[in-house]
């Protein structure tokens, strides 16, 4: 049965953190209740074997990695992680055999790289396996390391000649002499198989050039997790900075070319003319001879060769011998491959942008930041937004001149160099986000003018600490950035947000209008009123971001929204007890609905709020006024009719009122409104008690409805008031219509009626 989503969540969101501050106990109790709450999920088991290992508690932590292969037996990290423990347990035959086992799974999933590392490790751990060390000299061999391949094949000859297997160390030699004739300890192997004579150990040690022969493999050459190294644990995987290509994504797709060619001649048990081509190619590439490795690609296609990543690996040769228009076919072939695509389209800006064609160069440029920005998502929601800001850029990039493009795409290029590129590119895109909101949507003037590293960085650190609650170092961060880039508008915005924070409204709602003001400035009126209407949001009562939102869509004639904002601004007025304002500020909403002719219900609405000031500033007169024009407009508006009763009541005239009020029970009676009649009568009774006609209509709907008791009661207190008032022969017409009702006290008021008849 699934656990609670909710609770893991919470509990991997503990390990993560507790792990992040080295607090080994408490991760391994978090991601304990993780497991605990979904059994069967991976991660959380990955997750706690890797604090129990950084907890030195080796045990449990290979039973919990041994589980969570046990759950995903297609994944290679599990097993890589327990082939450690066991390595640091000492178990050093079982630890080589599980990264060959480990370096099986990569080798399905592709990754020749991270094999080889795996089949190394092994080596290191346990001498004698031949068979790995046959299949890294193949490795390196079709990958173009020449230097690592003779080692291993030295290697391979030595173990041979201890098994009396002189034959086949003699052919290891051989193939080791085949990549490098002249090798001094490869003919020196030769030579001790040939005497007879022991080879030494120490002459199988070849020397690989300090430069790294298999750069790839330097970073994996210790596979004990670092300290310092916690990546794994939040799934950032190959993302660390260390695996970044600072060439761009042409670096990155130019390896996974490389590689893909490797694997592909590592699949064959020989290699035939083409893959001698290529693997000579792979060498010349990595060695820096570009056109000598621009001519064995040439005869390995010649020699049948057929591969995208061939045709990447073209391209990036012709330009570095700066061979622009040779390289643009190959670049273009090589985008058919979408784990190459965007490199290709990153070398193809490149080359655009050398022969002096700025707007395909943006254009392509613009294509390969948004793949590689899209690889970075989290999920399907963050990609759509990521692909919208890029469409946006694409569009304004149609309308921008070519030296704006020079600009843009020669920033762009910039952006996409370093270790640190891909940061960048989310840091820059972050950037975009905020400048297609904020600034001018159709130029890429303002945008391109502010893409640097200086002004992200510095967005960062504002951003940064905001979220540390530092809010006066971020104001200074802030005002400093101002200082070199006044008209940028996500600083001022920014601004604004940290005062918010700070719940400094009257300051934020100042600075929001100054954005608001410069956008007018600019012509931008639908950005500007946009950045009122949200901060009027945020403080409504703020009468100035009205008045300022008013003045906008007067300018542009938008008479719609122009009316729903007198009314917003008269309602501020309205709380804020400022009812003079309030009241012309209706009033003229009042007058601008007319002219609009809007239907008669939005008048109604307005003019009801009208009448409540006009009431609470004791405006009686003006009052009754207004209701009767609502009456008029809409004669069976309840609220009216009984705001008409109270309001003439108030001035003293009890006639009109019970006139208002017969016309809103004759209202409630067409509407078969009972209980509504009863309940105004009965209010107004209480409110009025003294009031004779009121008192009459409540006993005759009390009657109506058969409440007998509670209609002679209202009958008994009609004929005191009657009494009390002088009105003798009224009062003897109501004992009767009391006696007619038969009450229970009937004997009593036939005697009361003798009396009075007397």
């Amino acid at each position: 049965m699934p656990g609670n989503r909710q609770i893991y969540e919470q509990a991997m969101n503990m390990g993560h953190s507790a792990a992040w501050d080295r607090e080994w106990d408490k991760a391994i109790a978090a991601y304990g209740r993780a497991v605990k709450e979904i059994p069967d999920d991976p991660a959380a088991h990955n997750s706690l074997g890797l604090a129990l290992l950084q907890a030195r508690r080796l045990e449990d932590a290979l039973k919990v990695y041994t589980r969570a292969h046990q759950l995903a037996p297609d994944d290679p990290v599990p097993l890589e992680r327990s082939a450690d423990v066991l390595e640091r347990l000492g178990r050093l035959k079982e630890a080589a055999q599980q990264y060959i086992n480990v370096a099986e799974l990569y080798l399905a999933q592709r990754d020749l790289i991270k094999a080889i590392a795996n089949w190394e490790r092994a080596t290191q751990l346990t001498a004698g396996l031949v068979h790995i060390h046959q299949r890294l000299a193949l490795a390196y061999e079709k990958t173009g390391h020449r230097r690592l391949a003779i080692r291993e094949y030295l290697t391979l000859a030595f173990n041979f000649q201890r098994a009396n297997r002189d034959d086949i160390a003699t052919q290891a030699v051989e193939r080791a002499l085949r990549l490098e004739p002249n090798n001094p300890q490869a003919l020196n192997t030769l030579q001790a198989i040939r005497t007879h004579s022991p080879i030494s150990p120490d002459i199988i040690k070849v020397e690989v050039d300090e430069t790294g022969d298999f750069d790839e493999l330097a970073r994996d050459e210790a596979f004990g997790l670092a300290d310092e190294d916690l990546s794994e644990l939040f799934g950032e995987g190959e993302s660390a900075a260390g695996e970044v290509n600072p060439r761009g994504p042409l670096g990155e797709a130019l390896d996974r070319a490389l590689e893909a060619v490797a694997t592909q001649l590592f699949g064959d048990d020989e290699l035939d003319e083409a893959g001698l081509h290529a693997s000579q190619a792979i060498s010349y590439q990595h060695e820096g001879l570009f056109a000598e490795a621009v001519g064995a690609y040439e005869r390995a296609q010649a020699a049948g060769l057929r591969h995208l990543s061939v045709q990447l690996a073209l391209g990036a040769l012709r330009l570095e011998l700066e061979q622009w228009d040779a390289a643009i076919p190959h670049f273009d072939q090589a985008t058919h491959d979408p784990h190459l695509t965007a490199g290709a389209l990153h070398g193809l800006s490149i080359a655009q942008m050398a022969l002096n064609r700025p707007r395909v160069a943006a254009r392509t440029l613009i294509q390969a930041l948004r793949m590689a920005d899209m690889e970075q998502a989290e999920d399907e929601d963050a990609a759509a937004q990521i692909g919208a800001t890029y469409d946006r850029l694409t569009a304004s990039a149609e309308e921008a001149d070519e030296q704006q493009l020079k600009g843009l795409t020669t920033r762009f290029l910039e952006l996409l160099s370093g270790p640190s590129w891909k940061e960048r590119i989310a840091r820059t895109r972050r950037q975009l986000e905020e400048a297609i909101m904020l600034e001018e949507p159709d130029s890429l003037v303002s945008i391109a003018l502010y893409i640097d590293d200086r002004v992200a960085e510095g967005l960062n650190l504002i951003d940064r600490f905001v979220r540390e609650g530092l809010h006066s170092l971020a104001l200074d961060q802030a005002h400093y950035m101002l200082e070199s880039a006044p008209d940028y508008l996500p600083i001022h915005w920014r601004i604004g947000q940290i005062l918010l924070d700070r719940n400094n409204i009257p300051a934020a709602m100042t600075k929001y209008n100054l954005v608001a003001e410069t956008y007018r400035l600019r012509g931008d009126t639908e950005r500007a009123m946009s950045i009122l209407q949200e901060a009027l949001r945020i403080a409504p009562m703020d009468t100035a971001l009205h008045h300022s939102l008013i003045t906008l869509l007067q300018e542009n004639e938008r008479w719609g929204d122009l009316l729903s904002q007198y009314i917003d601004l008269a309602d501020a007025y309205y709380q804020l007890a400022d009812l003079d304002a309030a009241r012309t500020t209706y009033q003229s909403a009042i007058q601008l609905g007319q002219r609009l002719s809007v239907p008669d219900g939005q008048i109604v609405q307005i003019l009801h709020r009208l009448g409540e000031i006009e009431v609470n500033r004791l405006d009686l007169r003006q009052a009754m006024r207004t209701y009767d024009q609502i009456r008029r407009t809409d004669p069976s508006d309840e609220r009216t009719r009984r705001a008409l009763v109270d309001l003439n009541y108030r001035l003293n005239d009890p006639i009109s009122a019970v006139r208002e009020l017969d016309g809103l029970l004759r209202l409630y009676a067409k509407q078969q409104k009972a209980g509504q009649i009863i309940r105004v009568l009965e209010e107004l009774v209480t409110r009025y008690p003294n009031d004779m006609a009121l008192r009459s209509r409540l006993a005759a709907v009390y009657h109506q409805t058969g409440n007998v008791p509670k209609a002679v009661e209202q009958l008994d207190a009609l004929a005191e008031l009657q009494l009390e008032s002088g009105l003798h022969s009224d009062a003897l017409v109501t004992i009767r219509r009391i006696i007619t009702l038969n009450p229970e006290q009937a004997q009593d008021y036939q005697r009361l009626l003798r009396q009075l008849s007397g």
